[in-house]
């Protein structure tokens, strides 16, 4: 069975809400998910899996999360080519530079040589039904490209 590896940061849980909602569906599309918070695994666990996705709140106007840092920067170490990814992520539409978190690990998944599975969702603050229905049909497409 396929491994889907999901990383997530969360201050609020909202974040973590929608790396749940994803991880959810993969599993019932059949897929192995290990999911786990940022400062408890390393980014070479992405070597191992199948599929790689990354769920990152977007701090103040467009920053990483500080305990998504080392991560990132791990991360951009890695060699992931061929490796399929993902990218979701909460933040709020009240800053300039909503949800640049997810931009930024969708640049450093590409530079690294990882292939976009599923275009990346931003959610504005809490998943509502509309968030939900993409997040879903996000997993679905990544599972797509898996099988």
């Amino acid at each position: 069975m396929a491994l889907a590896k999901i990383v997530f940061a969360s201050m609020t849980g909202n974040t973590e809400e929608i790396a749940d909602i994803v991880a959810d569906k993969l599993k019932d599309l059949g897929l192995d998910v290990d999911i786990d918070e940022c400062t408890t695994v390393d980014a070479e666990e992405f070597l191992e899996a199948d599929l790689a996705i990354v769920a990152s709140y977007t701090y103040g106007d467009g920053e990483l999360p500080d305990e998504m840092m080392d991560f990132y920067e791990d991360l951009a170490g890695l060699d992931l080519t061929g490796k399929l990814y993902g990218v979701i992520g909460s933040g709020d539409t009240f800053y300039d530079e909503f949800c640049k978190a997810v931009d930024m690990f969708d640049s450093v998944f590409v530079a690294i040589g990882a292939e976009k599975g599923a275009e990346s969702v931003k959610v504005d603050l809490a998943a509502e039904d509309e968030d939900i229905e993409k997040l879903e049909e996000f997993a679905e497409t990544l599972a797509a490209k898996l099988a």
